[in-house]
């Protein structure tokens, strides 16, 4: 199927750039009428939703620890044709961090959707991230790239990072990081310390969301005949077949239309207000949310197909390269789940279902954690995420900083 990236063209970001609150002149006095601004703000949000955003930089530069702030450096130790590690490096204390690798999804967001993460737990941590690279610019000589290929890149960062390395997993990158530690354990390596898996498929039949339900509904020739498309040739990855990034993102919005409604009803009560500040973090996460990438049509298939379709991690049937994926063989890694009561992308259960196909680790080295009130992506963004879910997960990685 030809692949026409709707980004690209941006048909209706041009006309409603001269009605944003930064293209009204402010000495006018209509600008300042309760029409006038409702108009600057319903256009900056409409133009917000029809812009390219461009890959997104974490820009991190420093963090607060033992009350002192501390200057951060991000580099990358490790790379690879579809992915990257990224390091934020600071000083060494007098007292090592726990080192921490944060997996994340790799689903048509860039990392940078986890900087709200990253930034909760540079404080207490070592922070690497997994950074996974845009499909549609990675040139098609690199080959295929699917499922057992980010489980090996997925083990190859976790060796990367070291000994007693703590895994936090998030949302899609939940199967993934628990199939590498399974598969570590299984060859005998040396295991992380911890393994934390937040708001991730892990087994898809519990609290059923619509991804789920749509998955098993349609069926993999459905998203094969509908879904998958070719980079056009202006990309350095011209004629790879790829799930493009503006469909996951219009997926997305579908899934959740009714909340997304509800929150961009709240941002643009505060942009009409004129109340920047208030509506500046919410205008920030959207901006990372509607920056998107494409995934290879291998990986994205393969992934609806074992996990959604199949549910083959808690059925025992998946396999990586011919050996089976059994999370009963983690024994020396803590686990910890982490789900939202409200989350519909994850549905209520999903990942709380590690605990028992990890049946081999023992009951005092175990952790589970619901938050109230909180969707899908308040577990690892806003104020919910710093305040209650962040420090639970610092309290359970420093409970077990002896166990290597």
């Amino acid at each position: 199927m030809p692949y026409y990236h709707l980004y690209d063209l941006e048909p209706n970001a041009t006309p409603a750039a001269p009605g944003r609150p930064d293209g009204v002149f402010p000495l006018a006095p209509r600008t300042h009428t309760a029409v006038a601004q409702s108009i600057a703000a319903a256009c900056d949000l409409f133009e917000r939703t029809a812009r390219r955003f461009e890959k997104p930089r974490f820009g991190i530069d420093s963090t607060l620890r033992s009350g002192s702030r501390v200057p951060i450096v991000e580099f990358a130790p490790w790379n690879r044709a579809f992915a990257s590690l990224t390091h934020f490096a600071g000083p060494a204390p007098g007292r090592a961090l726990p080192r921490l690798l944060l997996v994340a999804p790799p689903s048509g967001h860039y990392a940078t959707l986890l900087r709200d993460t990253v930034e909760a737990l540079l404080p207490c941590h070592d922070v690497y991230i997994t950074c996974w690279e845009d499909a549609r610019n990675v040139p098609a000589v690199a080959g295929s790239y699917d499922l057992d290929d980010c489980i090996d890149d997925v083990i190859a960062m976790i060796d990367a990072v070291g000994p007693a390395a703590n895994v936090v997993a998030v949302g899609q990158g939940c199967p993934a990081a628990l199939a590498a530690v399974a598969l570590i354990e299984a060859r005998g390596g040396p295991a992380p310390t911890t393994l934390t898996l937040i708001g991730g498929p892990v087994d898809t039949g519990n609290g059923a969301s619509r991804v789920a339900r749509l998955a098993a509904a349609k069926g993999i020739d459905w998203f094969d005949r509908n879904v998958i498309m070719k980079v056009p040739f202006c990309y350095p990855g011209a004629f790879r077949d790829v799930y493009p990034g503006f469909l996951q993102l219009t997926g997305f919005m579908s899934f959740g239309l009714e909340r997304q409604l509800d929150a961009h009803k709240a941002m643009f009560i505060e942009l009409v207000k004129g109340d920047a500040d208030s509506a500046e973090g919410h205008r920030r996460f959207y901006d990372e949310f509607l920056s998107v990438m494409d995934i290879t049509a291998e990986l994205f298939l393969q992934t609806v197909e074992t996990v959604y379709i199949d549910r083959a991690l808690p059925r025992r049937g998946l396999s990586h390269r011919g050996e089976l994926v059994d999370p009963g063989r983690i024994r020396a890694c803590a686990l910890m789940t982490v789900e939202g009561a409200l989350d519909a992308v994850a549905g209520g259960g999903q990942t709380h279902a590690a605990q028992a196909l990890c049946r081999a680790v023992a009951d005092d080295r175990r952790a589970r954690y619901t938050q109230a009130d909180v969707g899908h992506f308040g577990l690892f963004n806003g104020w919910r995420w710093r305040t209650d879910i962040c420090p639970r997960l610092a309290d359970f990685i420093a409970s077990r900083r002896g166990d290597h």
